[in-house]
């Protein structure tokens, strides 16, 4: 059975709040967009960083509402004010990934959602190709 990486969740354009290198290591997320974005604590995440172009995998951990905050090593890379993609992957098999959609969450400045939506036009284009 063939198995594919696809993205499962990601939190789209949320600002950083704050970055502590002496934190172990980790992102902090508001813990209501981690539910909204199918991301549970501990679970391995890929950050973009759009200022900067940096890009890191870390995991999440739960913060306060509209925290979102680089820790550790990964603090070198992000500053407050900073803009992130933050996004979750999951290992699927081929049915699985071509009936599946990810869980997509925008934010505004203040990491609030204001749109949540689900990936099936992206998979819409996938299958016309």
């Amino acid at each position: 059975m063939s198995m594919r990486m696809m993205l499962k969740g990601k939190i789209h354009r949320a600002r950083v709040t704050d970055a502590n290198v002496n934190y172990e290591g980790s992102i902090t997320i508001d813990r209501k967009l981690m539910e909204t974005a199918d991301i549970l604590p501990y679970e391995q995440v890929d950050v973009v960083n759009v200022n900067n172009g940096a890009r890191f995998t870390t995991y999440a951990i739960e913060g306060e509402r509209g925290e979102i905050c680089i820790n550790g090593a990964a603090a070198r890379l992000a500053v407050r004010g900073d803009i992130v993609i933050i996004l979750s992957y999951g290992q699927v098999t081929d049915e699985e990934a071509r009936r599946g959609s990810p869980r997509l969450v925008y934010v505004d400045a203040a990491n609030t959602i204001v749109e949540t939506k689900r990936g099936a036009r992206m998979m819409t284009l996938l299958e016309a190709q």
